[in-house]
This record gives structure tokens, sequence and C-alpha cells, in this order.
């Protein structure tokens, strides 16, 4: 499964700062948790992917004709 495949797969996501100053994504799919620490600079600049995906994904729905 690629990044563009569609997926059935419901999962739990929770982002929030931890007690060590560290951001956490925690994903919990299907009985598998997944905590993930990052520093708050690599939030940012994870932030900033995210925005810019949700951007790019924007535009090719406009292009297609489709909006949701």
């Amino acid at each position: 499964m690629g990044i563009d495949s569609e997926s059935d797969v419901t999962a739990n996501l929770q982002i929030g700062p931890t007690s060590l100053g560290m951001v956490r994504i925690f994903v919990e799919a299907n009985g598998t948790e997944i905590p993930m620490d990052f520093d708050p600079d690599e939030a940012e600049e994870i932030a900033e992917e995210i925005k810019a995906a949700a951007g790019r994904a924007r535009a090719a729905g406009m292009k297609g004709g489709r909006r949701s």
C-alpha cells in the first residue's frame, strides 16, 4: 500500500505535548498503538509538510472538477 492507495482502515490520531517537552503524535488502529515523539522544531516541519500536502490535495481536487 502506498501513500496514494485508498484504505478502509480506521485509526485514532492524537497530537499533544509530552511532559518532557516533546510533541507526541499517537496513532492507534486495530489494537496497535504507535507513539511518535518529535522535538518542537521537527513537529513544526511536519506541520508545514501537512499544510503543503493539503494545499496540493485541494488544488488537485479543483483540477478534477470535484470538491467535497
